[in-house]
């Protein structure tokens, strides 16, 4: 005999009625509204009742300090010590209302004058070191009453006391947090246990209800398991149903129903290199991704909303030609474009062949973009000086002249990232996700700050020093970059074998030192520095420094972004 399953299924996977969810998170919203609603409640309590119990011991406290004084006076005339300080224990042990009440003498050494104690506890000193020196750090200061908290033992008091100026003892008079917290805990249980038996006749009045509120659901539920098991989408039967919007979504089912039975699916799919290639394996595109190490670049073209207003419909052209250098050289360095959008680009390296070098790659990739449009500018210079020799540009000429001046940023970053297909089977396309890739962002933003064409990450600059030495990387600040905590060490990937570049490597040098002395808070001689080193990344730190400026209180060498 086949045993009767509780829940539908859908091959092992059982279906669970909405019903019963949202009757459980419900139950649950509710039992922990009230037990955090009472808890709250209880030490809110506790709380009031600590406060007047400490009033209360003040009110003892005074009777002792009275008796104290008297005594003294009696002592100070008969000499009988022993008498008297039996009778201020005596007189304080009168006023005890909790089992673990205690009043105690003792002076500025913590040597005990008299104890009592409802509990029979016996004490040879005050032994809790931190109290006793806060109230005589206290008392230099000329406090000379108040609250106290302290330990003897393993057991944790509170209460009030005053100085006895007379016996030179501070008269303490205090209860134990054992007694406040049994009584709290006697509280919780009692309110808990109503708690579960008003939850359990609530559940019984919810399932009851829920039934018949979600009937139709179960009907609908039915109607489509029906269809999963017999693949085939069919209509499913809404007679009766009441007019919610559970009953509106069974409607627009029978609608799609209707459209799939009779409509063709398009598919169109805009892949990357990579993606091509496991296509051509293993015969299929699906929607999948995990977690990978790569690299990401980031480019875009810098004032490109004065280009556009300049250019108008002809930007498309001109971002054709940018492109068409900036994507062949992106491919001949094994990266694949991960997306375009407008004047940025997001270029990808290590998703296929060699990926241990793809932060070389990624920086080779990155100076070619900036190579090759530093060349389209100097030819558009070249045709300017052609056409001067015989000339002026005009007004709109010389516009136009700007607007096709395209100059770049590239900011280039790696570590663990998302990498694979989202979408649907209508369309999908390959992207990448992770902060790495907001940080490649944010550090081509960086370079028009520094006026760098090319700024990495430490992750970059430590995987690229281990792979060649073709590029020197020089340290260009430590920022905290919006939305972040942390700081991130910038760099500057000098290339070798770029004489431009090679003709900077003394001015870096000066540089780095006169950052090291920024990181240190000697602003003075970091200024001097970096006025020397002419490089124009040092721009930013006299401004930032200012003229005279030292660095600020708490300085770590860290500067916060204001803006993305």
């Amino acid at each position: 005999m086949a045993r009767k399953q509780f829940f539908q299924r859908v091959g092992k996977v059982p279906i669970i009625p909405i019903s019963l969810k949202i009757l459980v998170i419900f139950i649950s919203l509710i039992l922990m509204s009230n037990f955090m609603t009472n808890l709250i409640s209880v030490q809110l309590t506790q709380r009031q009742v600590i406060k007047l119990t400490n009033s209360l011991t003040v009110s003892q406290l005074k009777e002792m300090y009275k008796n104290a004084s008297n005594q003294y006076q009696i002592y100070s005339y008969k000499k009988n010590l022993d008498e008297c300080l039996e009778s201020m224990s005596a007189t304080a042990a009168e006023e005890f209302s909790n089992p673990n009440s205690i009043a105690m003498g003792f002076d500025k050494a913590g040597r005990i004058l008299f104890f009592s104690s409802a509990s029979g506890l016996e004490i040879s000193e005050f032994s809790d070191d931190a109290a006793l020196d806060k109230l005589n750090a206290d008392f230099e200061n000329g406090i000379n009453e108040g609250s106290v908290n302290f330990k003897l033992g393993s057991e944790e008091f509170y209460g009030v006391y005053i100085f006895s100026e007379v016996w030179d003892v501070y008269l303490v008079r205090a209860e134990s947090r054992k007694d406040s917290a049994k009584y709290t805990y006697g509280i919780i249980l009692i309110i808990s246990v109503v708690i579960v038996l008003l939850t359990g006749i609530f559940l019984l009045l919810g399932i009851f209800m829920f039934k018949k509120v979600f009937s139709s659901i179960v009907q609908i539920t039915q109607s489509l398991y029906d269809m999963q098991q017999k693949s085939r989408l069919d209509i499913i039967d809404i007679d009766g149903a009441p007019n919610d919007d559970v009953t509106y979504l069974a409607a627009s089912f029978n609608s799609l129903s209707v459209s799939v039975n009779n409509l063709l699916s398009t598919f169109q799919k805009f892949v990357s290199k990579d993606v091509v290639s496991k296509a051509y394996s293993d015969h299929t595109i699906n929607l999948e991704g995990q977690q990978r190490e790569l690299t990401i670049l980031f480019s875009d073209i810098k004032s490109f909303t004065y280009r556009t207003e300049t250019l108008g419909n002809e930007i498309i052209d001109l971002l054709n030609v940018h492109y068409n250098s900036v994507i062949h050289d992106v491919h001949e360095q094994n990266g694949v474009v991960g997306s375009i959008i407008g004047d940025a680009i997001l270029a990808i390296f290590g998703t296929y062949k060699d990926s241990a070098r793809k932060s070389l790659e990624a920086i080779d990739a990155g100076w070619e973009i900036t190579y090759v449009t530093a060349e389209l500018r100097k030819k558009m210079i070249a045709q300017r000086k052609k056409i001067e020799e015989t000339r002026s540009l005009t007004e709109a000429e010389e516009r136009v002249f700007k607007a096709v001046l395209i100059d770049i940023g590239v900011g280039i970053d790696g570590g663990n990232v998302f990498y694979g297909n989202i979408g649907s089977d209508e369309h999908m396309t390959n992207t990448v996700i992770g902060d790495n890739v907001n940080s490649a962002s944010r550090l081509e933003g960086v370079t028009r700050v520094y006026r760098l064409p090319v700024v990495v990450s430490s992750y970059i600059a430590d995987e690229v020093k281990m792979l060649s030495d073709r590029y020197r990387f020089y340290e260009i600040d430590t920022i905290q970059v919006k939305g972040k905590t942390q700081g991130k060490k910038i760099f500057f990937p000098l290339d070798t074998h770029n004489e431009e570049q090679i003709a900077l490597v003394e001015k870096f040098e000066v540089y780095e030192n006169a950052l090291a002395l920024y990181y240190s808070g000697e602003w003075k001689d970091s200024r001097r520095i970096f006025k020397q080193c002419g490089i124009e990344a040092a721009e930013v730190f006299l401004e930032r420094m200012g003229a005279r400026g030292n660095a600020p209180e708490g300085w770590n060498g860290i500067w916060e972004m204001k803006t993305k």
